[in-house]
């Protein structure tokens, strides 16, 4: 999950960092790449901004099957979005892309229809994203379940509504389609546990999560335990409600991969309280 570097006073987009974060993140190696989600600022961006993200990330990853969020929640301007975003991705050569959409209604033909809208206009493969903290919308499991039977073209879920391994688990009983948690990573070990396919978030070492899903892989559960453990601090670190994201970039910036940690208001700064904890936690990783 990438997040989209400023740098300047008039907190322009950084295409150099962006292109360094692509670059370290591929080498994790990571099986994806997510662009303008929720992390990344998506909703701060105009659409020259995020046309020019989408591009540089596709163009720095060559072949990497990308995910680019929509941020709307109304049909047109969604429609809008992604089609600007799979053009721009699709510019630097074949390679799979699909447009990651917020659940905008608990109503399941009202969602159905706001998703086939956006395929339709894209032909690109629809991750649905249950976030209610930032959609503000609470949509039931069940419901979820109807709108992927009545939408094939779903090709992933990203399940946040807390406590994710329940939603997660009453998902992954019920449909084939791959399950991805988020928040960060906090509930990442019990998320695998109940059946999520992997890692969809934004903590800043992607090191981390990658070593907790080949742990998995290889040894389950407490393998996966004992691998992600030590990250487990800096993952909670960083989920501080409210300066999560300002946190992160303040991170991204000291591992060098970016010029400049800053985040568009309104999206808080880090307080200096909280950035005086931070070297030791990164000392411990």
């Amino acid at each position: 999950m990438l997040a989209t570097p400023f740098h300047g006073p008039a907190l322009e987009v950084d295409t150099a960092s962006l292109r360094r974060e692509v670059e370290h993140y591929v080498g994790v190696p990571a099986d994806g790449l997510v662009v303008l989600g929720v992390f990344g600022e998506g909703a701060s961006l105009n659409a020259d901004e995020r046309r020019t993200v989408v591009a540089t990330v596709a163009a720095a990853a060559p072949g990497t099957p990308l995910v680019v969020g929509v941020s709307a929640r109304s049909t047109a301007v969604a429609v809008e979005q992604a089609q600007l975003a799979v053009e721009a991705a699709s510019g630097s050569g074949p390679r799979s892309v699909s447009a990651m959409v917020q659940v905008n209604s608990p109503d399941a033909a009202v969602l159905s229809r706001h998703l086939e809208a956006v395929h339709t206009a894209t032909g690109a493969g629809i991750v649905l994203q249950d976030y209610p903290e930032t959609s503000g919308v609470k949509i039931a499991a069940g419901t979820l379940l109807e709108v992927l039977e009545r939408c094939p073209f779903v090709v992933a879920v990203k399940s946040e509504a807390p406590p994710t391994s329940v939603a997660i688990g009453r998902l992954t009983a019920g449909t084939d389609v791959p399950v991805f948690g988020g928040l960060g990573g906090v509930g990442l070990l019990d998320e695998l546990a109940a059946g999520a396919a992997g890692a969809m978030t934004g903590f800043s070492h992607p090191e981390g999560l990658r070593q907790a899903l080949d742990a998995f892989a290889e040894g389950g559960f407490v393998a996966a335990r004992k691998a992600f453990a030590p990250w487990l601090p800096l993952v909670n670190f960083e989920a501080q409600p409210g300066i999560g994201l300002a946190v992160r970039k303040e991170i991204l910036h000291r591992r060098g991969l970016f010029e400049d940690g800053s985040v568009r208001p309104p999206a808080a700064a880090a307080p200096p309280e909280i950035l005086r904890l931070l070297p030791h936690h990164l000392q411990e990783v």
